[in-house]
């Protein structure tokens, strides 16, 4: 431990007080999403996920001392150990753990469950920020690539296991970090082109239409352009990869994938799919947001809250409440606020002087990025629904934690900068 030591005085701040804003921010919402006038409660009331949020916050500060008190070092020289234990764990949930909302992801701890793949998403970010700060990395390097790649795959496919479906694609948010630290962009325009190709199947009914515009654009390139071996090499194997992925995609779709989710991808497609089932959350969800107009319509006012016509409204679909009761102007406020969180760790991602910091930085900010993107998108329709909280504001033990853990242990290392070694 770093005993004696001004770490107060070191510790950034603003970012400090934007984590404070928002998970007050997201408590009182939580208790509105399950605020009931006909009965006499009160937001500290233990038996509301209100009054339970408030435990986990009080557990977070806890957590944050520890954070602050553990030597710097801990976290780059035991990052592969927790690696370790986090798949062991990850391996065990299918098999002790308990099913909640469809996905058996859960180990129950007495009275309280806590969800392993919450964690692994900050112990992922560990490891990768370690081997991209060992010595004599280079990312242009393929065995480092491959290394990486699969650093993220088997959690991501344990994950996968537990039929939680959004957390595992949020694992694919550190394709970002990898090519901040220097992955070439190829890769990510190739992933880029591929999700778009993937969407593509989707609304094209026929996908005969998808070869044929396909067969065009590449009979037109080789035509007008230089007929060279390799430029009709790259070519084949260019619409060779977009016809594993249209039939990758479909297979997937058609044999993997549960129903439930393949239903969520045709109703995100087409909004008067089963408007009464599998889309009911993201129609209720824009009724509620819709309904709040520009200022809203008060604290704990909301119609379509009070009568819970969304469900999961206090973990996944909290941002509905925001919507409907504090308006165009509330939900301009918070994304502000979470904009400018974003920024404030992306900069002090950047003013660090040791690679294994940089990496943990832009991990942190690809993630919570990840998150709130998706979350927001999802209750608005413009993204499927796979359930993923957003940070600070959903409910949820786990969740926060491991928030709380994944920006702590970067303020840890930001308050230490000038102590880190310098391999940039």
């Amino acid at each position: 431990m770093n005993r004696g030591e001004d770490i107060a005085g070191k510790l950034d701040w603003v970012a400090v007080l934007l984590y404070v804003l928002m998970m007050v921010m997201g408590w009182l919402n939580i208790f509105a999403a399950v605020y009931d006038e006909s009965v006499k409660q009160t937001i500290w009331d233990l038996s509301l996920n209100s009054g339970r949020q408030l435990i986990f916050i009080g557990a977070s500060f806890l957590i944050i001392i520890i954070i602050i008190v553990i030597d710097m070092r801990f976290y780059e020289t035991f990052a592969y150990l927790f690696y370790g234990i986090i798949l062991l764990a990850l391996i065990l949930v299918p098999i002790i753990g308990k099913e909640v909302g469809g996905n058996k992801a859960w180990i129950a701890i007495g009275s309280f469950s806590l969800q392993p793949s919450e964690f692994a998403k900050f112990i992922t970010a560990m490891t990768i920020a370690k081997f991209i700060g060992s010595v004599g990395f280079r990312m242009d390097n393929l065995r480092n690539q491959l290394i990486l790649f699969i650093v993220i795959i088997i959690p991501m496919g344990l994950v996968l296991l537990q039929k939680d479906f959004g957390t595992a694609i949020v694992f694919a948010s550190f394709l970002l970090v990898f090519y901040r630290e220097g992955m070439s962009p190829f890769l990510l325009i190739v992933g880029i082109s591929m999700v778009t190709i993937a969407i593509l199947t989707l609304i094209v009914d026929n996908q005969w239409y998808l070869y044929g515009v396909i067969v065009l654009i590449f009979t037109i390139i080789i035509f007008f352009g230089k007929r060279t071996m390799k430029r009709i090499g790259a070519l084949s194997a260019g619409a060779l990869l977009i016809i594993l992925t249209i039939e990758g995609f479909d297979y997937v779709i058609n044999n993997i994938l549960p129903v439930r989710h393949k239903m969520r991808l045709e109703a995100l497609v087409d909004p008067n799919f089963d408007p009464m089932g599998i889309n009911w959350n993201v129609t209720q969800s824009k009724i509620a947001i819709g309904s709040g107009g520009f200022v809203g319509k008060g604290f704990l006012e909301g119609t379509q809250t009070k009568f819970d016509f969304v469900p999961a409204q206090s973990t996944d679909f909290i941002f509905c409440t925001i919507g409907e009761e504090h308006g165009w102007i509330g939900s301009f406020i918070v994304i502000a606020i979470f904009v400018t969180f974003l920024l404030r760790v992306v900069f002090i991602a950047e003013r660090q002087k040791s690679r294994f910091a940089r990496a943990y930085g832009y991990s942190v900010a690809t993630i919570f990025f990840f998150h709130f993107a998706v979350n927001i998108g999802m209750t608005i329709g413009i993204f499927p629904v796979i359930g993923i909280p957003l940070p600070f504001f959903s409910y949820g033990g786990s969740s926060l934690w491991s928030f709380t853990i994944l920006l702590f242990v970067l303020l840890k290392l930001d308050a230490h900068r000038s102590q880190m070694l310098q391999r940039v």
